[in-house]
């Protein structure tokens, strides 16, 4: 649990900090898309390389990085077996038993794990390297054409950087309440299905307890300070486009341009 980091803003003075927010989203989701771009081995070896450099602008530590990723072990592991059993396409590699594993459902696990790997390192970047009161008034003027068709974008905006605010802290909850079960002779690991479920009962409702006074004690605060969502408000903090965030938006649409040009011609 206390290896989860997505979310969590790392104070550092390095020159993707500096950058406009609006610039660093547009440029993750011009990523993200890359991503799915059938580039091969290629593609995704420039985008890892794009990536990586990021990383060091940053002066993100790659262990930082390294902890983001350790929750989805277990998930890549499972999609291997599943497809090991699903798909059945080229060259049998190893036989055990009546069980053979293709070619095929290797390759095509690599693909997702480095998808997945891509997506992780990009995300963590953006929410290590920007306050979530930037994030918020990113999003929202991002989102500003479209509330002209109704859609709230300010409210939208609120609720993911909430989202992203509370999530280390409600894992840092969990990791106390379960080490305080735990020191009540609370065994999570261990046992049968019925006093394993037994256990995970004993962490939920104390997690859903607090996180709901959490919730609670969020929203009074905001009523406090005269919240009002729907209503006209001004900003201490405006947002501006510099050289480099332009530069950055370019760069990541050429990334873009560029793995469509290696999954076309290569």
């Amino acid at each position: 649990m206390g290896s989860f980091v997505l979310g969590k803003y790392i104070a550092l003075d390095s020159p993707v900090h500096r950058l406009d927010p609006r610039a660093k989203i547009v440029a993750m989701l011009a990523m993200l898309i890359a991503i799915f771009i059938p580039a091969g081995w290629y593609g995704y070896a420039v985008l890892f390389a794009a990536v990586a450099g990021v990383i060091l602008l940053s002066k993100l530590s790659f262990t930082f990085i390294w902890k983001s990723m350790k929750p989805m072990l277990f998930m890549m592991v499972f999609l291997f077996i599943m497809n090991c059993f699903v798909i059945r396409t080229g060259e049998v590699l190893v036989t055990v038993g009546k069980i053979s594993i293709y070619s095929g459902a290797v390759m095509q696990t690599l693909y997702i794990i480095v998808r997945l790997l891509l997506m992780i390192m990009i995300t963590t970047c953006l929410t290590a390297t920007t306050k979530p009161l930037d994030m918020t008034l990113g999003i929202e003027d991002l989102l500003k054409p479209a509330s002209r068709i109704g859609v709230p974008g300010h409210e939208i905006a609120m609720l993911i950087s909430i989202a992203l605010r509370f999530i280390p802290d409600l894992i840092e909850e969990t990791t106390r309440i379960m080490k305080a079960q735990e020191s009540r002779g609370v065994d999570m690991k261990e046992g049968k299905f019925s006093e394993k479920i037994s256990a995970i009962l004993s962490l939920i409702v104390p997690l859903f307890v607090s996180a709901f006074q959490r919730a609670d004690d969020l929203a009074n605060a905001m009523e406090a300070r005269g919240y009002a969502p729907g209503e006209k408000r001004t900003r201490y903090k405006v947002l501006k486009m510099r050289v480099w965030d332009w530069l950055t938006v370019i760069g990541a649409n050429a990334l873009l341009a560029g793995t469509i040009v290696i999954a076309r011609f290569l």
